[in-house]
């Protein structure tokens, strides 16, 4: 087996380490062509990396694989190489994991979980910091939220407990006082949001973690909501703005932005085509409009909303505005150096 590359090596060291009682050093340097530095090479990767228990036995002169528990209570040696999905999903959890406190919700379970995801993306021929070198993932537009209060949140969550909640609901700048009986907690573009009773309103609600301004948790059970209502009621319109009253819109993109739109995923329910001319229309359920109308705001004089009527009047006003302020702006008096220099 000369040539026989190294993370099929690795994977076969271990598997034969688990059908025999001891393997002696000779006889995996003559199967695989190695020298013995090589080998220790290898046996300190398998210890290090994967928590595999590999002892060496004076006894018998060989090495042999010690019980389970030596590693933690299991080992498992994963494939080397990652497909691109896998990598993504890898990184993601690595990602969320080192943007929880160590002392936080998950407490200390936090980081043997990036150790261990570390070695995971260092398992094939790059290192992992050479993974992290060329693969990386910028959050935008992720808001701070306090840390105590996810962590209230995701204990009232496990534990079926009730919360209460002061809550800012920013599209009415209004503060309330709700009890909340919570039901999941999603991350949805680099934000955390709890799906829940309202108690005060009677229906399902998503509340954003980062409007929490302080919670407690009460020692009254919470309510329990059927998966498949959470689903109907706050999974069905359009991103985390959604309800059980859906509508559909139906854009049109220039064929310009039709180059990147036509590979964007806006919603799971959405459906595409590109016209004659190579402008592309893009059909979605949304229920409430904020989200959806900055997404389409984005994308400027190159999207057309064609359906329904409210949404593209909405639209429009919101253009007009716009249009307003920046008119406004051209009228304000630049400061004179005189004027700054006086802090006026």
């Amino acid at each position: 087996m000369a040539g026989i590359n190294r993370t099929d090596r690795l994977r076969q060291i271990q598997d034969l380490l688990s059908t025999k009682r001891v393997m002696f050093r000779s006889d995996f340097m003559e199967r695989f062509g190695i020298s013995r530095a090589t080998l220790g090479r290898d046996i300190q990767a398998l210890r290090d990396r994967f928590q595999v228990p590999i002892d060496f036995d004076p006894e018998y002169g060989g090495y042999r694989l010690g019980a389970p528990e030596e590693a933690g209570g299991q080992f498992e040696l994963p494939h080397m190489w990652f497909s691109a999905e896998e990598i993504h999903a890898l990184l993601t959890m690595q990602h969320l994991l080192s943007n929880l406190d160590s002392g936080g919700l998950l407490g200390g379970q936090i980081k043997p979980l990036l150790s261990r995801l570390t070695k995971l993306l260092g398992a094939g021929d790059n290192p992992s910091a050479e993974v992290a070198r060329r693969i990386r993932i910028e959050t935008v537009a992720a808001r701070s939220y306090r840390l105590e209060h996810f962590q209230a949140v995701g204990s009232a969550l496990l534990r079926r407990r009730r919360l209460v909640i002061g809550y800012h609901a920013r599209g009415k700048n209004e503060h309330s006082r709700r009890e909340v009986s919570p039901q999941r907690l999603v991350h949805y573009r680099d934000n955390w949001y709890l799906d829940g009773w309202c108690h005060l309103r009677n229906e399902l609600r998503a509340f954003a973690v980062d409007a929490i301004r302080d919670v407690r948790v009460l020692d009254r059970p919470a309510v329990d909501i059927d998966d498949a209502d959470l689903d109907r009621e706050l999974g069905s319109g359009y991103g985390i703005f959604s309800g059980a009253s859906v509508r559909w819109a139906s854009l049109v993109f220039s064929s310009e932005r039709a180059r990147w739109v036509a590979n964007e995923r806006w919603h799971p329910a959405q459906h595409g085509r590109f016209l004659d001319d190579g402008r592309y229309e893009l059909t979605l359920p949304y229920s409430r409009e904020p989200e959806l109308i900055m997404d389409i705001l984005r994308h400027g004089r190159h999207v057309t909303v064609l359906a329904p009527e409210s949404l593209r009047a909405a639209v429009r006003q919101e253009h007009l505005d716009a249009a307003r302020n920046l008119g406004a702006c051209s009228e304000i008096e630049p400061a004179t150096s005189q004027n700054a220099d006086q802090g006026q």
